[in-house]
């Protein structure tokens, strides 16, 4: 009996996350999942994006093929399949203190200030769930951010942009003008919220095969000479059941 072909669920509508799945060359649908987003008491960065990332990949409901005549098929366009869920979140982090997405233009400013000229990290975490096996695997990225010593006017000139009010940190790392990083040597996409090479070792252990070209499509279409996509596609570490 043939296989049946997983497809891909990204419980996200982020349009960046959007843009860069499309790179791992498998079909996928997208959802928005429900998930308080609120830090708990004494929780640590890592747990914090982890913690989401794998809420948002469990907020559906579950994605083996139902049996003939069931109503539980899969949620978008009412077909029954084997799918993969996939959830991600990513936490701007200065010198322990998370940055959530700016309330208002204000805050925005204010977030791009503490950061100006200073080096930050970024949080991603990715997570997966299997219908299937009924397993969640996860995957932790970490970068080192160096802002560059951007002026108080760029400042301004962004944020009328409006583009920091959707963002961690209230800043894109790819913004074609406000260019606020200088110096960046990690992942990219992971930066931007979905760390592909890292979300190309967990699909691997649900079984899903990823277009072996990703690292170069993904370097091409963020015009980005990345340093350590090797290394995370040959780590064997990443993850967990």
């Amino acid at each position: 009996m043939k296989e049946k072909k997983k497809t891909l669920l990204l419980a996200s509508q982020s349009p960046r996350r959007r843009a860069l799945i499309t790179l791992l060359g498998i079909d996928f649908d997208v959802a928005s999942a429900d998930v308080d987003e609120r830090v708990l008491p004494n929780e640590t960065p890592a747990d914090y994006v982890t913690r989401l990332a794998e809420a948002k990949a469990r907020a559906f409901p579950p994605l083996a093929p139902p049996e003939e005549g069931s109503p539980n098929s899969f949620p978008l366009r009412g077909k029954a399949r084997m799918g993969v869920v996939i959830g991600s979140d990513t936490a701007v982090v200065d010198a322990g203190e998370i940055l959530g997405k700016p309330r208002d233009t204000r805050e925005a400013e204010l977030m791009l200030g503490q950061l100006r000229g200073r080096t930050h990290q970024v949080y991603t975490a990715i997570a997966i769930y299997d219908g299937t096996s009924q397993k969640t695997f996860s995957a932790l990225s970490i970068s080192d951010v160096p802002m560059r010593d951007y002026s108080d006017a760029e400042i301004q000139s962004y944020i009328a942009t409006g583009d920091p009010m959707d963002k961690a940190g209230g800043y894109a790392i790819q913004h074609p003008d406000f260019q606020p990083v200088l110096g960046f040597t990690g992942c990219f996409a992971s930066v931007m919220g979905l760390p592909l090479c890292h979300l190309a070792q967990i699909l691997r252990k649900a079984g899903v095969p990823v277009d072996e070209k990703m690292p170069q499509l993904c370097q091409s279409s963020l015009n980005f000479a990345c340093e350590v996509s090797d290394t995370i596609l040959h780590e064997n570490d990443i993850g967990n059941e």
